[in-house]
């Protein structure tokens, strides 16, 4: 392991940069990262959906083979529609989005409301839950605008890792002399 981590600090660098630069051009072209995203669900769904299916093909003597062929089905049958329909899909995407950030906007409401009695400050939650429900509600109502948002969230993310994963690139970069130095010191 600790020739791995020696040896394999440029993984961490390459992973990062690569990270940063989807976190990049999901700012520069929101609408295709969003239409880019959905396509590879598209392809989960697809793999989900084939094993699925063959675990219900071999499993057909089982008491449940059926549940895994209806799982097959649905998984190959939503991959198709997603990649027939890619814009439709993003819209779809979208609208989960805020539909779920709209529910958890309301649980963290209520979560404050209960909180009430045991911490200071639940307000904060509460304040938390509303601005949540208030970003759901203003993804329905402007889904276009939705998607860009939703784009650069993904874009932020994808930085944020980016950038963690080149300083843990440099730090082991910088630690190889002394992992060496430890391992003879060890022996």
């Amino acid at each position: 392991m600790i020739e791995a981590i020696k040896s394999g600090w440029w993984l961490l660098l390459l992973r990062g940069f690569l990270a940063v630069a989807v976190g990049v051009i999901a700012f520069v072209q929101p609408a295709a990262t969003l239409t880019a995203l959905v396509v590879v669900l598209g392809a989960y769904f697809f793999v989900v959906g084939v094993v699925a299916f063959t675990a219900a093909w071999q499993g057909a003597g089982s008491d449940r083979w059926w549940a895994l062929l209806i799982e097959g089905i649905l998984g190959i049958v939503v991959a198709l529609l997603i990649w027939s329909w890619p814009q439709a899909s993003t819209d779809a995407f979208v609208y989960f989005v805020a539909a779920w950030f709209i529910l958890s906007g309301v649980v963290q409401i209520a979560a404050g409301v209960r909180l009430r009695d045991v911490i200071d400050n639940e307000w904060l939650y509460i304040l938390g839950g509303v601005i949540t429900v208030a970003f759901g509600v203003w993804m329905f109502r402007s889904p276009s605008q939705g998607t860009v948002a939703t784009a650069y969230i993904f874009g932020i993310y994808f930085v944020l890792y980016g950038i963690i994963h080149l300083a843990l690139a440099y730090k082991l970069r910088s630690l190889q002399g002394d992992v060496t130095k430890a391992i003879k010191g060890a022996s």
